[in-house]
């Protein structure tokens, strides 16, 4: 969803995937059986240990690496897309390692006939497996690179691609009655099904990871896949979840229009639409709280008390898919005095409904989806990067297991910026004039937004000078 002023903090340059040449000569794989999961207390100096070492081994081993993803699809075919294609995921295996990583990908959804139709015309990608690529390169928290990953790289990695629309939830086939399939809850079971004869049967933790929609799926599709597994008879695996860009707030649009499609609608009328259309499945102690208003279910803080999975939330302040179906443009025109209140009165709800979330980053931000970006290394909240956030609640669900409740000593991971406006922290994404291409600084986006300073120093008593170099600065 969304993707109006992103252009990414310097990112670093990739490491070049060996030549399809090379890999072609790699049939033989070797395999090591080292459980990386036994030293996660000395988590920092093992990594470094482990870094050097593929350093070290990098240039003699090039051709035996391989980067990419593989396509596989689903075993069971009466598990679909919208279209009635087949469903799949995307696997890397990594034999050596016991952690399996779940990512769920995000992109809107649509509610009825009508805007089904037209998402089938511009995007089939979302709805039909018949052209997905063979292959998928993983990037952010999915990168098998450790400068990129610093704490999953070595993981099996899953992506599972979206095409049911449903946010994840739904539960009913194509008929001759349903033009389409919304199967986004049984995608996720079939396909950690299909993963236990592929080694997630020996796995000690399984997270699965979202964004947007997808980070919305996890909220909704945690828990399912912890009963699933024990309910197999995998009750040592470790199911937690992820939710990146996933928690939205079902809040009074800046102003109503008529509901016509994903952007004009408010967020409850689209979601109290679509779960009729989708046959939608929510967690049960959620639908048993909300009996004939499932909807509420959609939203993070309504369904995640009831969630008893362990579950990390990354969410921007000023999420810009939040923005958009709140009706607020930031395109063109500068933005009113009433718009710039709403922007930052949104931050300040955002807050208030994550303050009793115990692991979570939330940066003042304007911005969409992170952990797959390449530059999620470098985003920090009061100097904590969002990677060691997550190791942090890692060692923490490891300790706890081990019946040390104390959280690890200077390792945070309840993680919220304090300070009051959009990029009013120096480590957010680069923010890009939409017209033009060009990078902004801070000063020149709040500028460019209407900011106006003079106005702002007043109200926070202050000399106009000295707001200025607080925002350069970020402070």
């Amino acid at each position: 969803m969304g993707n109006r002023f992103r252009g990414g903090r310097n990112p670093q340059p990739r490491r070049a995937p060996p030549s399809p040449a090379y890999r072609d000569r790699a049939d033989t794989t070797e395999s090591f059986p080292l459980d990386f999961t036994a030293v996660e207390e000395n988590m920092d100096n093992f990594m470094t240990q482990v870094k050097n070492l593929a350093q070290s081994l990098y240039p003699c081993s090039a051709q035996k690496l391989d980067y990419d993803m593989k396509l596989h699809l689903l075993e069971n075919t009466s598990v679909t897309c919208n279209d009635g294609s087949p469903s799949g995921y995307y696997l890397k295996e990594s034999r050596g390692s016991r952690r399996w990583l779940i990512f769920l990908e995000g992109g809107w959804y649509c509610f009825n006939k009508e805007n089904c139709d037209t998402r089938y015309e511009t995007m089939r990608r979302l709805m039909s497996s018949s052209k997905w690529p063979q292959t998928k390169t993983g990037t952010g928290i999915l990168s098998p690179l450790p400068e990129e990953n610093p704490h999953w790289w070595n993981a099996n990695m899953v992506f599972i691609p979206y095409c049911s629309s449903d946010v994840w939830s739904g539960a009913s086939p194509k008929t001759d009655q349903n033009s389409y399939a919304f199967m986004g809850s049984l995608i996720i079971q079939e396909v950690v099904k299909d993963l236990l004869s592929k080694g997630l049967d020996n796995a000690k933790v399984l997270l699965l990871a979202g964004s947007s929609a997808g980070g919305t799926g996890v909220l909704l599709n945690v828990d399912r896949v912890a009963d699933l597994l024990e309910g197999l008879g995998h009750t040592a695996i470790q199911v937690r979840g992820l939710s990146d860009s996933g928690w939205f707030l079902d809040n009074k649009q800046y102003h109503c229009t008529d509901c016509v499609d994903n952007v004009s609608c408010s967020p409850t009328e689209t979601i109290r639409r679509g779960i009729k259309y989708w046959g939608s499945v929510v967690p049960e102690e959620c639908r048993l709280t909300h009996e004939g208003e499932e909807w509420n279910c959609f939203f993070g803080y309504r369904v995640f008390p009831s969630i008893k999975s362990p579950v990390f939330v990354v969410q921007w302040l000023f999420d810009e898919a939040q923005l958009t179906v709140d009706n607020i443009q930031l395109t063109g025109q500068p933005v009113q005095e009433g718009q710039w209140r709403y922007i930052q009165n949104l931050g300040i709800e955002l807050r208030n409904t994550l303050k009793d979330v115990p692991a979570m980053f939330a940066p003042a931000c304007l911005s969409h989806e992170v952990i797959t970006r390449n530059y999620w290394i470098d985003v920090q909240v009061k100097g904590t990067s969002l990677p060691r956030a997550l190791h942090c609640w890692d060692r923490s669900l490891h300790d706890s297991n081990r019946n040390n409740k104390a959280p690890p000593k200077g390792c945070p991971m309840h993680l919220i910026d304090s300070c009051p406006w959009p990029h009013c922290n120096p480590t957010c994404p680069t923010i890009r004039d939409q017209f033009t291409g060009q990078e902004m600084n801070v000063i020149q986006f709040l500028m460019h937004m209407g900011f106006d300073v003079q106005k702002m120093a007043q109200q926070q008593g202050m000399d106009p000078a000295k707001l200025l170099g607080m925002l350069s600065s970020g402070s």
